[in-house]
């Protein structure tokens, strides 16, 4: 910014000098020509015997030098009145800068106009102004969504902690519950009880993300291991729907990372493939390494994501699935940390869709 404000402040500086420059030496050749072309006149008079004009012509020429500095006087009395006209000029640009700068907060969307002189000026505080009303947009929707997140996860709460007190109680009331029953009430109420905690979690999760900045403790971890941990972990998961995982990595790749960070994002694109796949279908994670970077791919077969959402998927509070379903679904956080863990890395992070296909793909440098 500060390089940017020095170029256009020279090249308006050199802008006005040289319009300066020109008009002083266009007042002084029109001065001299009028002046000269006035004498001229005045003798030609004389010769033809004007008499009107020939007294006029008999004092000019009299003068002798005093004719030049007469004509030096009018050269000066006119560099004087173009400098302070250009020197007034830039004090009308500032006051016009600093009347243009108290509209670049204002909450219409009038562009700022300024002289022609100060165009690259306009253009920038313009850019500016449009930048601050995106930003506050941004920032509005993203408090939005949070605040409409609160909301439902509050609202979801109620329905498993009403569900672990009514099956807690019956529990303690029905003395003559057979052992099935009883099982029945506590594998129940151990689910809800599961999903109260995770929904007491996100709540933490969006404090965290909202207070907190990441930072990294890098070492060297076994990437093959790592991702096979993970994908044995979710077994559970991915047998509930049915769901196969094909991992294609060369044994001991190994990777310069924050292990725990990198592992959280990689959890969460298990889950969310998972979350998001048919049933009966693969999930594939497919590795490739050389000696700039690991490129990472998380594909699974599910409904196409369009690409409004695609867009905004990495934004922090942004849901694919907008309906409250309790039993699925996070508070919209997962991607957008996934995304600043990558690029604290150094690393990118894509998301593709087509044919009910969804891919991500995470690319990180050798650190």
């Amino acid at each position: 910014m500060t390089k940017r404000m020095n170029r256009l402040k020279r090249a308006l500086s050199f802008r006005l000098l040289v319009r300066f420059f020109i008009m002083v030496a266009l007042f002084f050749v029109l001065t001299i020509v009028l002046f000269f072309g006035v004498m001229y006149l005045l003798h030609e008079f004389q010769l033809h015997n004007i008499q009107i004009l020939s007294p006029m012509y008999k004092i000019v020429s009299r003068g002798g030098d005093w004719v030049f500095v007469l004509l030096a006087i009018l050269l000066v009395v006119e560099f004087i009145v173009i400098f302070l006209y250009y020197w007034r000029k830039p004090l009308d640009y500032i006051e016009d800068i600093i009347e243009a700068t108290a509209n670049i907060y204002d909450s219409k969307d009038e562009l700022i106009k300024l002289p022609i002189e100060l165009n690259e000026v306009e253009d920038q505080m313009n850019q500016i102004k449009l930048d601050i009303r995106q930003n506050e947009r941004i920032a509005k929707e993203a408090e939005q969504r949070k605040n409409d997140l609160i909301v439902y996860l509050a609202h979801d709460l109620k329905t498993p902690l009403t569900s672990v007190i009514g099956y807690l109680s019956l529990l303690r009331d029905e003395k003559e519950l057979s052992e099935e029953l009883q099982e029945k009430y506590l594998t129940v109420a151990l689910k809800k009880a599961e999903r109260l905690e995770d929904l007491i979690n996100e709540f933490f999760e969006i404090t965290r993300f909202n207070l907190s900045t990441l930072t990294l403790e890098l070492q060297e971890v076994n990437l093959t291991r790592m991702l096979e941990q993970i994908a044995y972990e979710f077994r559970p998961m991915l047998l509930e729907k049915g769901l196969r995982c094909s991992l294609a990595i060369a044994p001991d790749t190994f990777l310069r990372c924050d292990v725990d960070k990198m592992q959280r994002v990689f959890d969460n694109l298990f889950r969310n493939a998972i979350f998001y796949s048919f049933e009966g279908e693969e999930i594939q994670v497919i590795v490739s390494q050389d000696d700039q970077k690991t490129r990472l791919k998380f594909i699974n077969h599910g409904k196409t994501i369009p690409k409004e959402k695609l867009e905004r998927i990495f934004e922090q509070f942004y849901r694919l699935d907008v309906s409250r379903g309790t039993s699925s679904g996070g508070a919209g956080l997962g991607l957008a940390i996934a995304r600043e863990i990558v690029e604290l890395h150094h690393g990118t992070i894509e998301a593709y869709s087509e044919n009910d296909t969804i891919e991500f793909e995470i690319v990180i440098p050798v650190l």
